[in-house]
């Protein structure tokens, strides 16, 4: 049977896919919609503080995730100029380190805000979209560290197994409406996020002071010597052209992706020895 060929041309002539991009001026974000808008898609990359014209390739919204009006009118914007949201990848985000007893409420909230709420805050403004368009995917950036739990980073791990577990439930509550929902789990990379991580308090007072001070220093070089966050922005694009992606995609340096792998065959005990000898985490040798 002969190809019509007046189908060849309406699938050439279909519009890029219209993507949003949280946390987009930097880092993992921005190099996903600046990939995204290199490959043809129609990109909407948010941040709390672009200002007009700022110079990005892609369309930048002003957006702040933890202000529901900044996002309802972000969303409003998108759906003029588009009529349809086809894809949110959701990376805004903010690092918080220090020992649990060293942070407080306060600062465990914004963490838990920012890196949990705010993904939950874009979800609930789309999804009526999605549900309507009767198709949508919906792509949350979690980290190794909501597979594992990182020493002084506690409430970054908390905030990020949090998103797991919201995924995984999110993700079997929309499929009728033929909406996927993937996670996407990033080790260390070169990014900003080092030098902008916040501390919880002022460690040299801290009485878990030496082994902070060594952990910190670890996840700092690792995070330095990690490859360029494009590898993540390649693998978002191949996930957005799946027509059933799987829920979770480990993305990172090979040790990254074996932590989980060691954490689910050994025992718990080794596990923590091996977590603790890698972050300098000696009890002995400070007392």
């Amino acid at each position: 049977m002969k190809k019509n060929p007046n189908n060849r041309q309406s699938l050439k002539s279909q519009p890029p896919s219209v993507v949003l991009v949280t946390g987009a001026t930097s880092g993992i974000g921005n190099a996903i919609a600046n990939h995204l808008h290199q490959k043809g898609y129609t990109v909407y990359g948010a941040g709390r503080r672009v200002q007009p014209h700022s110079g990005y390739p892609f369309h930048a919204l002003k957006m702040d995730v933890n202000v529901d009006e900044s996002v309802n009118r972000a969303i409003q914007v998108i759906l003029q100029q588009e009529q349809r949201i086809d894809a949110v990848i959701n990376n805004a985000g903010i690092a918080l380190t220090g020992a649990v007893e060293d942070t407080s409420l306060s600062k465990a909230r914004a963490q838990l805000n920012t890196n949990f709420f705010s993904t939950h805050r874009i979800c609930r403004a789309v999804l009526p979209v999605m549900r309507q368009q009767r198709s949508g995917m919906i792509i949350n950036i979690s980290s190794i560290g909501g597979l594992i739990a990182i020493p002084f980073q506690a409430f970054y791990s908390a905030s990020k197994f949090a998103l797991e577990g919201y995924t995984e439930a999110l993700r079997m509550e929309v499929d009728p409406w033929n909406i996927r929902v993937i996670l996407v789990e990033p080790g260390n990379f070169n990014t900003p996020i080092t030098k902008n991580r916040q501390q919880a308090t002022d460690s040299a007072r801290s009485p878990y002071r030496n082994w902070f001070y060594r952990a910190h220093e670890i996840i700092s070089r690792d995070e330095q010597n990690g490859p360029s966050p494009q590898r993540v922005a390649t693998l978002i694009e191949r996930i957005l052209k799946k027509k059933n992606p799987k829920l979770r995609y480990i993305c990172g340096p090979l040790l990254d992706k074996s932590a989980p792998f060691c954490r689910k065959w050994l025992p718990q005990s080794w596990f923590e020895f091996f977590v603790k000898k890698y972050f300098g985490i000696d009890f002995k040798k400070n007392f």
